[in-house]
């Protein structure tokens, strides 16, 4: 009886979720939206971000150096709840760890002669686009959700469809400030302090507390301009996906969505600053628009190409609505017309919200049933790839973005005697649908495959490695050397694997 009340009970609170977000989340999350946008719009008005980041340092270095004073039997973490970040995880191990606060959350200054911009690492890329934007400026990578950080995108990754030309997030990434475990703050580039600047990218927190970042802006224009290309045989896709990517002279944006293991959408992009007369007009952003992604599926339905022209900083958040495809899940009418014109303008929730409020037996069904991976793989691989993680997953839309990784140290190793190597994200987002789907063994095959192709996995998602499997997936050579040789790095710090695989995440 007891079984069957608790089935009950789960499949209440899964199916019907959607009541807790409509009535509160939404709502929640609208009024935070709001008034994070008019509280960093007067901070940089003001210009008082620069003065107040000495002070917000000062106090990051005052509690390193009470934990120094201690017997320092513990490691140090960042006391940002594992809530607020974008992972659908929850990190266990800060309730170890000595949390130390950091409160850094501003755009510091917009260099339009030396094209840059300087900002603290929880500032979001909403944040930074609806900032550049006006001065007709743009990040060359700008990851799709806007709640993502550029601290996170720093010692993670991130990945956006210019990647293809200008790398990743990390790539366009000038300098990084840092408090380490000593209290020293410290400035790198690779002109300064070079082994700590190329080892910073993927290292998760585990050599310093990232306090702000330099990073390239580029003239922006006011439209993307999106050629659709529909395609019903996998083989073609890639064939031209890898043909695109690897052009001497590419369009400024590639992507494509999988719908089903042999048919999809590419998607080729340049900004321009006007709407030509060989498409039209589409405006994504408004709160009333179709999910973007269901708007490509129609694409491959009607079986031909299309051109639009998106507003630029709508084409850059145009999986953040839907959160790619995961709010289907929870909100399964979400994209009915009815709803959007209703409650399109409160969308979407926050991540961090719907963490905050998830219950054990939504817990229960993601571990059981559900996937988040963004798999790094060498893009003549792409169709190989698709097949291996169909047969384990069967998990659709699929998410195609190339990437260059440049011979540069750190973790990323790529073909020896190269300047560069084109990659591929292959983003699976949902619920599985492959016969014998398990989650740790499906997980484990996909793993392993990436491994043996010389492939890397993003570390926010589950990492189910081990440790010897992850330092043979991740070069950490350059990276145990600079643990070796700054100051109490070890005792302040795990090494990354400690942090991110699955033993430690629920």
């Amino acid at each position: 009886m007891a079984i069957e009340t608790e089935t009950f009970l789960e499949y209440l609170v899964v199916e019907y979720r959607w009541v807790i977000v409509i009535l509160a989340l939404l709502p929640m999350s609208a009024a935070w939206k709001l008034w994070s946008i008019i509280r960093n719009y007067v901070v940089f008005k003001m210009n008082s971000a620069p003065k107040m980041h000495d002070d917000k340092v000062k106090e990051v270095q005052r509690q390193i150096k009470e934990w120094l004073s201690g017997d320092k039997s513990t490691h140090l973490c960042t006391a940002r709840p594992t809530w607020q970040t974008m992972s659908f995880r929850h990190s266990m191990y800060k309730r170890t760890f000595t949390n130390i606060q950091i409160n850094l959350v501003d755009v510091l200054e917009v260099d339009k002669e030396n094209m840059t911009v300087r900002c603290e690492p929880l500032v979001t890329m909403g944040q930074l686009s609806r900032t550049l934007a006006p001065l007709g400026l743009a990040l060359p990578v700008v990851p799709e959700l806007d709640q993502l950080t550029v601290g996170g995108l720093v010692m993670g990754t991130g990945v956006e469809t210019t990647s293809h030309v200008h790398g990743l997030f990390q790539h366009v990434c000038l300098e990084y400030e840092l408090v380490l475990a000593d209290g020293s703050v410290v400035n790198c580039s690779k002109d300064e302090n070079a082994d700590l600047f190329y080892a910073v990218p993927w290292s998760y927190g585990t050599l310093g507390f990232l306090t702000s970042v330099v990073i390239k802006v580029i003239p922006a224009k006011k439209y993307v301009r999106i050629h659709y290309y529909p395609f019903n045989n996998l083989s073609d896709l890639a064939k031209r996906f890898s043909q695109e990517s690897l052009k001497p002279n590419p369009h400024q944006f590639v992507e494509a969505l999988l719908y089903t293991r042999d048919s999809g959408v590419l998607m080729l992009g340049d900004m321009v600053d006007e709407v030509g007369r060989d498409g039209k007009l589409n405006p994504i952003g408004v709160w009333h628009a179709e999910w973007f992604f269901k708007q490509v599926e129609k694409h491959l339905k009607r079986k031909r190409t299309a051109i639009e022209y998106i507003p630029l900083r709508d084409y850059y958040h145009r999986h953040t609505r839907s959160l790619f495809w995961e709010l289907q899940d929870i909100i399964s009418f979400g994209n009915n017309f009815i709803f959007r014109y209703l409650f399109g303008w409160l969308m979407p929730p926050e991540v961090s919200l719907l963490k905050l409020t998830q219950p054990e037996a939504v817990t229960k069904l993601y571990n059981k049933a559900h996937v988040i991976q963004d798999m790094l793989i060498p893009i003549e691989l792409l169709e190989k790839a698709i097949a291996f993680f169909h047969d384990e997953f069967e998990v659709y839309p699929i998410w195609l973005c190339p990437f260059k990784i440049f011979n540069n140290p750190g973790q990323l190793k790529i073909k020896p005697g190269e300047e560069s190597q084109m990659f591929v994200d292959i983003g699976v987002y949902g619920v599985p649908k492959a016969k014998g789907f398990e989650t740790i063994a499906s997980t484990r095959h996909v793993e392993s495959f990436v491994i043996q192709n010389q492939g890397f996995q993003m570390l926010y998602a589950d990492t189910y490695t081990t440790r010897e499997e992850f330092r043979q997936m991740f070069d950490h050579k350059l990276y145990d050397r600079v643990r070796a040789s700054l100051p109490n790095c070890k005792e302040a710090f795990p090494e990354i694997y400690d942090k991110v695989n699955r033993n430690v995440r629920k």
